[in-house]
């Protein structure tokens, strides 16, 4: 039986745009035993995929932390690997092809100088995530790269007593870089609007957002926090039955884009849509115009993006 590894470290909305790509591989390499090399976060999606047959956990050692690296190759060399998909293509990745015995290198798709099967398009950085990765696989023989499809994560809902009609805002993101937040007052505004149109709003995120969801939700009878009360399989059932999604450039918003139902994805110049803007059937991306900035989106740009994609009273 021949061994595949696949690598592919985070972050989350980065590891949901390679599920395409993972399940092409699975398909692929019928029959094979396909290791993924991975992060402690991603382990439990990892497993739920069915892609797998294994998975393994990146120490990702420091520069300088030497029993690291010796673990990581003994890793890497505990299994005989005939191909290996770097789908992270990262500097640190790139340096694990190294880590294997040079009498026994598998194939490689990746970048790599020196691996069998490189990427080789100079303009590989300037391509969205999923157009890079699908060109990547195809360089390697894969030429059927299906979009990112999530079935498989799912999860009961009963407990969330959903009303007739609901919408999803998702107003927070990472921490440290709130530049990519759109501001919580736009966001309350919008809130306003669909509560006035019928529909009520649960604001997602985790525990450490749930002051922000109650500026938005004070005074607004049917906004309800959902602030780490959801796990990433019942964020992707929700998703599958709301009225319209509403968030920031961040990791839920891919899961949520994956459910086929309208979404409005918020756009600044922190991050830019053309290299990893969320894909689906009726997925929506604005972007901040003057300076680029995301606070330049008013609530009449993002309530005519609302309208433009999903069906209101």
């Amino acid at each position: 039986m021949s061994g595949i590894l696949v690598i592919k470290l985070g972050a989350l909305g980065d590891f949901i745009q390679a599920c395409g790509p993972f399940r092409a591989i699975r398909d692929h390499h019928v029959g094979a035993n396909i290791t993924l090399l991975t992060t402690v976060p991603f382990v439990p999606l990892a497993e739920a995929t069915g892609y797998f047959d294994i998975v393994w956990i990146d120490p990702r050692p420091s520069l300088f932390q030497i029993s690291g690296w010796v673990r990581l190759r003994r890793l890497l060399r505990s299994q005989e690997f005939t191909r290996v998909y770097d789908l992270q293509t990262s500097d640190r990745t790139a340096f694990y092809f190294r880590l294997f015995e040079r009498s026994r290198l598998p194939e490689w798709s990746g970048i790599v100088r020196g691996c069998s099967h490189p990427h080789q398009n100079p303009k590989r950085d300037s391509m969205h995530t999923l157009d890079r990765q699908s060109e990547q696989l195809g360089q390697a023989g894969i030429d059927d790269v299906p979009s990112p499809e999530l079935g498989w994560l799912s999860s009961p809902l009963e407990k969330f007593r959903l009303p007739r009609k609901y919408a999803l805002l998702v107003p927070g993101g990472s921490a440290e870089r709130k530049n990519k937040r759109w501001p919580v007052k736009r966001y309350r505004e919008v809130a306003g609007k669909l509560v006035s149109s019928g529909i009520n709003v649960f604001l997602v995120g985790d525990a450490t957002e749930r002051e922000l969801h109650a500026q938005i939700a004070k005074g607004l009878d049917g906004v309800v926090s959902l602030g780490g009360k959801t796990s990433l399989a019942e964020l992707a059932e929700l998703s599958r039955s709301a009225e319209v999604s509403v968030g920031n450039d961040t990791g839920p918003m891919h899961i949520i884009a994956a459910g086929k139902r309208p979404t409005v994805v918020l756009f600044g110049v922190a991050s830019d849509p053309e290299l990893c803007a969320p894909r689906g059937e009726n997925v929506r991306c604005l972007m901040g115009v003057g300076i680029g900035s995301i606070s330049d989106l008013s609530v009449g740009d993002v309530w005519t993006a609302i309208r433009g994609v999903a069906a209101l009273a």
